[in-house]
């Protein structure tokens, strides 16, 4: 797992609201593919950076009764 800093989600999150795919941080520059690569990177740091690295659930299951059956 790689060590990911805050100064590099920064670097990011300024390049998404600008609109630009190439990102500077550190002496270091890349280029991404796209501004959906670009985000994809900012959601993977940001669930390394709060301890979860996996997915998070986005449906469940909900069951009910109406009490007269």
């Amino acid at each position: 797992m790689t060590n990911w800093t805050e100064t590099e989600l920064s670097a990011l999150r300024r390049a998404y609201a600008s609109g630009t795919t190439r990102v500077s941080y550190d002496g270091k520059s890349v280029d991404y593919g796209s501004a959906e690569d670009l985000l994809a990177r900012i959601r993977t740091i940001e669930r390394a950076i709060a301890g979860t690295t996996r997915p998070l659930a986005v449906a469940g299951l909900a069951g009910f009764s109406r009490g007269d059956r």
